[in-house]
């Protein structure tokens, strides 16, 4: 017979090791990848807005503490950075010859193989260079459109393309063309900047086109912008040592396909001294990163509106350690077939990096310092640390996730709010955690080894530099936790299944809306529902299972709340609750993991009214609290 029980909070202690693992979790496999980019490299060698064009350096008006802010991208593109066309009959020519160029431009200083732009227009570049560079320094007024068109540029000792001065430089991929920019592994200095990628650039620089270009730098980044960074088309791979694409003020991209191989973070934006810079926005787009660093990662804020995400961080979930720096640049040097791994940095002879991250690396897969808004898209993300994760707030208004992550799937200091989407993280530490979780919307899948949502009471401690410690008891070293954490869920459809506590709130639980499944294992101290203050329901449905030891229903309801305990039950025993009349009120739920405790409640569960508990073969009648 079932034993009814009203439950009361029980104190709380170290959770055991023991958790449960899902063992139908998928894997990227770090193998795939790398011979995927090799496959990619190997066929593009054999294929083929709305202002003016001034900076737009002050952009506070985007910065804000509210996490529903969002970016306004009519700021950040000009007309010209999509304008990928060009007349071939008023642009001067400049022929690649091997060790040489020709052009009969007085503006295209030569000089052995070293071609120096003086003066703006565009500039249609053809042919080979051994070992050369591309260097534009024209005066700080010009705007100049270099076109590459079946270019291949080797420069041992630095940058194949260096943009020293200009106003905004535009890199046009030609249609149909494939061009090809590489360093021999060594940045060796030739003035007073520190050149270090194989684009280079101390000025605005958009790259737009139809064609391919292939990039390899295995001593650096691939592109580099110390102003804007802006891709509005064209078709990337990119290997690189340090970061893929790494932009000063910010980097804004749409509609180009970009593919990234690099022994730190993917796209990365930076700006120590300005706080309002530093963000990325993305407004469309086809991305396929493999980074040992973050997917993605912003100093500031970061806005994603649409694309196709398909990212792997620090050799992904598997990875039972974040990696340290001395593991940068550990894919192969040859794309990915067979040799010793890049180094990372500069060789001795070189000048030092500029990046200002400590020797630790995150291994994080979309992470922004500032607010972090996702409004769509598609996203795979495999992860060694949190998959997506704000140093302030989260904002999820639409996309599909498919996430496995070695720690959190969604991780904020501050507010994790979704309000629509759909998210199924097949892996992870914990699933949701912020010091405020907001649901209203959206459908969620969650198969945690510890808690699926966590009002975390503090921020992460491996929000700079990866996974959190665990002491002896399996428990989180540092940071400790609070009672004014909240988690509010007011709609959508979730599942959770834990191993630890399904719903943990720091501080307060409300659900008002949604229908909410949570399944949570009988073995450790775990709980279906834990909260330090209060757990309120007022509407919606709640099905859960889980643990006896520690269990607690609800505090207060406005519905009526059935909680019993049912002694040790296997997974996969039906549970099923009919009305006084007969009718159906939850059918024929089967919770995944073996439970002892069933908490149900839902707007057609009335206070004060008989219901009949069906637990596999047994049945009996309940009073609704």
């Amino acid at each position: 017979m079932l034993e009814e029980r009203k439950f009361s909070t029980i104190e709380e202690f170290s959770y055991e090791p023991g958790r449960y693992k899902n063992g139908g979790v998928y894997k990227m496999k770090r193998s795939i990848f790398i011979l995927l980019m090799a496959c990619m490299l190997l066929a593009s060698g054999c294929s083929y807005g709305n202002r003016a064009d001034n900076k737009q350096k002050n952009s506070t008006d985007t910065k804000t503490s509210d996490n529903n802010s969002s970016i306004d991208s009519s700021k950040l593109f000009s007309s010209r950075d999509f304008e990928a066309g060009y007349d071939e009959s008023t642009s001067t020519i400049i022929q690649l010859n091997s060790d040489t160029a020709t052009s009969t431009s007085s503006a295209v200083k030569i000089s052995g193989s070293t071609v120096t732009i003086t003066d703006e227009g565009t500039y249609i570049l053809a042919g080979t260079l051994n070992d050369g560079i591309i260097i534009v320094d024209s005066e700080k007024t010009d705007k100049v459109q270099l076109v590459l068109n079946n270019v291949s540029i080797n420069s041992e000792t630095s940058a194949p393309i260096y943009i020293r001065q200009s106003d905004k430089v535009f890199i046009t991929l030609a249609q149909d063309s494939v061009n090809t920019l590489t360093n021999g592994g060594t940045f060796t200095a030739i003035d007073e900047n520190n050149i270090d990628a194989a684009i280079f650039s101390k000025e605005d620089l958009t790259l737009n086109g139809s064609g391919i270009l292939t990039i390899t730098s295995p001593a650096g980044h691939g592109i580099v912008s110390k102003d804007e960074l802006t891709l509005t088309g064209g078709t990337y791979y990119i290997i690189s040592a340090s970061h893929g694409l790494e932009g000063k003020d910010n980097i804004c991209i749409a509609n180009a396909e970009i593919n990234i191989t690099s022994g730190k973070d993917g796209i990365h934006a930076e700006n120590a001294e300005d706080t309002s810079l530093g963000f990325i926005y993305i407004q469309s787009g086809t991305f396929n990163i493999f980074s040992d660093g973050d997917g993605i990662a912003a100093s500031d804020r970061m806005q994603i509106d649409d694309g196709t995400f398909y990212i792997i961080s620090g050799s992904g979930s598997w990875n039972p350690e974040k990696k340290g720096s001395d593991f940068r640049g550990s894919f192969l040097e040859d794309g990915g077939r067979q040799g010793k791994g890049f180094k990372g940095g500069n060789t001795a002879n070189s000048t030092k990096s500029t990046d200002t991250k400590d020797n630790s690396t995150s291994c994080k897969g979309i992470r922004a310092t500032g607010n972090l808004i996702i409004n769509g898209g598609s996203f795979t993300v495999d992860t060694a640390d949190d998959a997506v994760h704000s140093n302030a707030s989260i904002t999820i208004s639409g996309g599909t996730f498919q996430i496995a992550a070695n720690d959190d799937g969604f991780h904020a200091d501050e507010t994790l709010a979704i309000s629509s989407g759909t998210i199924n993280i097949a892996e992870c530490y914990e699933g949701l955690e912020g010091f405020h979780v907001k649901i209203s919307g959206g459908d969620i899948t969650i198969y945690a080894s510890d808690d699926g949502i966590n009002a975390a009471g503090g921020t992460d401690q491996s929000g700079i530099g990866g996974i959190r410690g665990k002491d002896k008891f399996g428990g989180r070293r540092g940071g400790g936790s609070s009672s004014n954490g909240s988690i509010a869920i007011s709609g959508g459809k979730l599942y959770i299944n834990a191993g630890g506590d399904g719903i943990d709130a720091n501080g307060t639980l409300m659900i008002s809306g949604g229908y909410a499944v949570v399944c949570s294992p009988t073995d450790g101290d775990t709980a279906t529902l834990d909260y330090d203050v209060s757990g309120t329901i007022t509407g919606g449905t709640f099905i859960g299972t889980g643990a006896s030891s520690m269990a607690k229903s609800f505090s207060d309801s406005e519905q009526g709340v059935i909680a019993v305990r049912v002694g040790k039950q296997p997974a996969g025993t039906a549970i099923t609750l009919t009305d006084s009349d007969g009718n159906t009120v939850i059918s024929s739920y089967a919770p995944e993991l073996d439970f002892a405790v069933v908490i149900l409640s839902s707007p057609d569960i009335v206070k004060g009214k008989t219901y009949t508990l069906t637990v596999g073969s047994y049945s009996e009648e309940f009073t609704a609290s």
